[in-house]
């Protein structure tokens, strides 16, 4: 494995990790959207 494997297995790995991070603020925002129209919804 050479100097130039490492780093873009590192890269990838951040990257991966970003990915994730963006996933789970994007999951996080469907669900409180969800919550926030049932509470609209339930309300009336």
């Amino acid at each position: 494995m050479t100097i130039m494997d490492e780093s873009y297995e590192e890269r990838r790995k951040r990257l991966r990790g970003r990915n994730y991070a963006v996933l789970a603020a994007l999951i996080g925002l469907v669900v409180m959207f969800y919550v926030i129209t049932l509470v609209r919804m339930g309300g009336h």
